[in-house]
C-alpha cells in the first residue's frame, strides 16, 4: 500500500496495528474489520475497504494519475493477471514458507481470523519449490518485457517487489541465475516511492 500510495502522491492518516502482539485480533480492531487482517482502509463517510488490492483499485479510481493499473482494456487486463501470477504465485508460496517454518507461527498458520490453524511443516518444501517455479516464470517474463505487467511501472511490480523483499526475510533470495529479475530489482528498488 505505501508504495502504490507513494506512487500516486496520495497522503492517508494511518494508524499502526501491531501484529506481533496481535493487535489486528484484538476487539478494537475487529470492529474494524471481523476478519482481523490488515489493510483497512476507511473513508470519510465511515465505509470501510479491506485487502490491498481492492483499495488499490479505489485509490486508482479516485486518482487516476499516474496510471497503475492499465489505461485501457489490453493493459488492465495484462496487468490484473499478472498481478494475479505473483499473488498466488509467490507471494502466497513465500508466506506460506514463512507461516509453517517459524515457531511464532506455530498456532497460526493462517492470518486473520480465526487463529486455530496450525502450522504444517510439510507445506515448507512445497511452498519453497512453488516461490522457486514462479521466480522461474518471472525471470522469464522480465526476458520479454522491462515491467511484469505491461509496458510501465504497475501494480504487479509493486507487488512483485514486495513479494521478493519479502521471501528475502524467509531466507529466499534471487538465484544468480535469475539475471532479468536481478536488473528489475535494481531498477524497481531505486524508485523513490521503494522507500515510502
Amino acid at each position: 500500500m505505501r508504495i502504490f500510495l507513494a506512487e500516486k502522491g496520495v497522503e492517508v492518516k494511518t494508524v499502526p496495528v501491531n501484529l506481533r502482539e496481535m493487535e489486528n485480533l484484538k476487539e478494537e480492531f475487529l470492529r474494524i474489520n471481523p476478519r482481523g487482517v490488515v489493510p483497512v482502509l476507511e473513508l470519510d463517510d465511515g465505509t470501510r475497504i479491506d485487502e490491498s488490492v481492492a483499495i488499490c483499485r479505489y485509490i486508482e479510481e479516485v486518482y487516476p494519475d499516474p496510471p497503475l493499473m492499465g489505461t485501457d482494456a489490453l493493459s488492465r487486463a495484462r496487468i490484473e493477471s499478472w498481478q494475479r501470477h505473483v499473488e498466488f504465485d509467490g507471494y502466497l508460496a513465500a508466506v506460506s514458507v514463512l507461516r509453517n517454518s517459524v515457531p511464532a507461527f506455530k498456532d497460526r498458520g493462517l492470518p486473520g481470523l480465526p487463529p486455530e490453524f496450525p502450522a504444517i511443516p510439510d507445506l515448507v518444501e512445497r511452498g519453497r519449490r512453488q516461490y522457486d517455479y514462479f521466480l522461474e516464470q518471472l525471470n522469464k517474463r522480465l526476458g520479454e518485457s522491462e515491467y511484469v505487467g505491461d509496458d510501465s511501472y504497475s501494480i504487479a511490480d509493486i507487488t512483485a517487489l514486495v513479494t521478493v523483499d519479502f521471501a528475502a526475510r524467509a531466507k529466499m533470495a534471487i538465484p544468480e541465475t535469475c539475471a532479468n529479475i536481478h536488473h528489475w530489482y535494481g531498477q524497481v528498488s531505486s524508485r523513490p516511492s521503494a522507500d515510502a
